[in-house]
């Protein structure tokens, strides 16, 4: 059987947002085997992806050359990692028939696209394979729900974290807005008598990010059963796929919720929306942006990000909660003299937070 090898060895998002290129590669070569080379932990999502037949556990740049190797000659690679020339020469160590990737000054011989920092990472890989004759739809964003049921059915699930700092919205807001949401639950089941904890309050976040969910948790109110980290992959996406509202920053759980189409309000910057955000098209989606962007490694939020309110994010959070549709905008809670920029999606003038360079 030919076999088909992609190299995407990141992160949750970066899986998320590739789902569509994916889906394509299925399509052009239905008789192949596909294996997708990313990291194992990856795997209880990459199980519930119809495009994927073999996961090769890869946790990043040099494992297929140094470490993990491929125990096969693909008959196609594919670079869905970013625009070398790490992720191309690791590619080139499995000796594949074809390769598919962004050219590299590098590797002269290799034609394709030229990376372009400005697109959104959706639409970048559907720029690559369509350059080779193969058409990507970007709203095959979706994945089935899992099997795995929810260990907090209809819950409201706040994360906290973010790779690096410049992304990460202050704990005491986020507690803000857990505190506000779970009085409106309480103050639901006290008018209509509905059992109490049927909308649950829950803060998640990875085994590193503990300290912080505790923290959220601890000046929301809540007990220490609303903390949900350091469970696998597989929990946090049944949760997340029951859940009645996520909010979060720029970061995988927000992507998460746009595969399973869960309500979300999403805050952004320093990175823009139209570089890593939603499709426009899914209003259940509300994207909060100061329309400012900053360096996204930056050790300290960035002040786009701080300048988004905690009321901007309850309104958009109750007006999902009650079913109705928020206006999706880039300038939210902020005083009209303090506005950025407005009436469009997000600016292009910058690379994205998460282009990456090898």
């Amino acid at each position: 059987m030919a076999v088909t090898l992609v190299l995407r060895a990141l992160g949750l998002g970066d899986l998320l947002t590739a789902v569509p290129a994916l889906r394509a590669l299925r399509r052009a070569r239905p008789d192949d085997e596909l294996v997708l080379a990313a990291p194992a932990p990856l795997e209880p999502l990459v199980s519930l992806l119809d495009a994927v037949d073999v996961l090769l556990p890869t946790p990043g740049l040099g494992a297929l050359r140094h470490g993990v190797g491929a125990p096969f000659r693909p008959d196609l690679a594919v670079n869905l990692h970013g625009s070398g020339p790490q992720s191309i020469a690791d590619l080139l160590t499995t000796r594949p028939e074809r390769l598919i990737t962004h050219r590299h000054p590098d590797f002269p011989r290799l034609d394709g696209p030229a990376w372009k920092g400005d697109l959104h990472e959706v639409e970048r890989w559907g720029v690559l394979l369509a350059c080779h004759g193969i058409p990507v739809d970007p709203e095959e964003l979706w994945l089935p729900p899992p099997s795995e049921p929810s260990p907090a059915p209809g819950a409201v699930v706040i994360h906290p974290g973010a790779a690096f700092p410049a992304r990460r919205w202050p704990p005491e807001r986020f507690a803000a807005v857990a505190r506000a949401l779970t009085h409106d639950v309480t103050r639901t089941v006290e008018t209509d008598g509905r059992e109490a904890g049927a909308r649950p309050v829950i803060v998640t976040g990875d085994e590193a990010e503990r300290p912080l969910a505790t923290e959220v948790a601890e000046r929301a109110g809540l007990g220490r059963e609303a903390v949900f980290v350091g469970q696998d992959l597989s929990g946090l996406a049944a949760l997340v796929a029951d859940a009645a509202l996520v909010v979060c920053g720029d970061t995988g759980v927000g992507h998460l919720a746009t595969a399973f189409g869960t309500p979300s309000v999403l805050l952004f910057g320093p990175t823009p929306p139209d570089l890593w955000g939603p499709p426009t098209t899914r209003p259940q989606h509300v994207v909060l942006w100061s329309g400012t962007v900053g360096d996204p490694h930056a050790p300290t939020p960035d002040p786009g990000l701080l300048r988004l309110t905690v009321p901007a994010v309850l309104e958009a959070a109750r007006t999902l909660l009650v079913g109705g549709v928020p206006c999706r905008t880039n300038t939210a809670g902020l005083p009209p003299d303090q506005e950025g920029p407005t009436g469009k999606t997000g600016s292009r003038s910058v690379s994205s937070a998460r282009a990456m360079s090898d």
